[in-house]
């Protein structure tokens, strides 16, 4: 139970790894506190996972909105008296394109959200976190220090080179608060996003969608692709008390696509 009796705050709760985080804090004994911009969505995963109501808590959150951030994290408090993690999923990753055809005012809505939508939700789950220390654990990417040759995501790409610059400098301003701040770095992720993905791509170009995928999992060291459920795994562990001495740090989750 690596999360016995933690409260973790996640951000960006939908279909894929926002969900799959929820579920490893409640399956190892946490408090679940979900935001994302959608209620219904937010009240059908907190029934899934908690049907009786006693570990999770919602309410719809757009992190744009400093105000919005700040009533979820009073929520977390309100409701089990404390904030022990906050884990940074939601993300703007639809925009796609490079720097030749760049709407700007779009790249500045990404790094509004990406950058300073998480940096706003760990402003206000602040207080909560010096009251005994905890884990702030970011959401980064690998297309940040590799770019990926099959699509182009400039903006996502950049607004996540940001934020993973930005954790060196919150690791040092939180460190003597006993505030640690660590980013997982997924790369090609089996999960909604990916799943579909692999469809349009195989529909575009008329192949099985076994090719589509066996052009990815070939650049892999381990012979498939991560997981949404295994990103959460290490979200789990830099969120738990096992990493109480680590902070600072990227970890890359990419079945050994890239290698630091």
């Amino acid at each position: 139970m690596l999360l016995q009796g933690k409260t973790v705050v996640v951000s960006g709760v939908g279909a894929g790894l926002g969900r799959q985080v929820a579920a490893t804090v409640v399956r190892d004994g946490g408090n679940a506190v979900l935001g994302a911009r959608t209620e219904a969505t937010l009240a059908a995963c907190a029934a899934e996972l908690d049907p009786k109501g006693e570990h999770t808590a919602y309410l719809a959150t757009d992190i744009t909105d400093e105000t919005q951030c700040e009533a979820l994290a009073a929520l977390a408090v309100e409701r089990f008296g404390a904030v022990d993690a906050v884990v940074h999923v939601a993300a703007w990753d639809s925009y796609f394109g490079g720097l030749e055809d760049a709407d700007f005012a779009t790249w500045q809505g990404v790094l509004d959200v990406n950058l300073l939508g998480t940096l706003r939700m760990t402003r206000a789950c602040l207080p909560a976190l010096k009251e005994r220390g905890g884990s702030v654990v970011l959401i980064g990417t690998q297309s940040a220090v590799a770019a990926p040759s099959q699509v182009r995501q400039a903006a996502y790409a950049a607004s996540k080179g940001a934020l993973t610059s930005a954790m060196y400098s919150l690791a040092r301003e939180l460190g003597p608060h006993r505030i640690r701040v660590n980013t997982v770095l997924p790369g090609w992720m089996w999960g909604p996003p990916v799943q579909a993905y692999v469809t349009f791509a195989a529909h575009t170009e008329k192949v099985p969608e076994d090719e589509v995928l066996a052009r990815l999992t070939d650049r892999m060291a381990l012979p498939e692709l991560a997981t949404d459920g295994d990103v959460a795994e290490a979200v789990a562990f830099l969120a738990s008390d096992r990493a109480r001495a680590i902070t600072g740090q990227s970890l890359l989750v990419n079945a050994g696509e890239l290698m630091h």
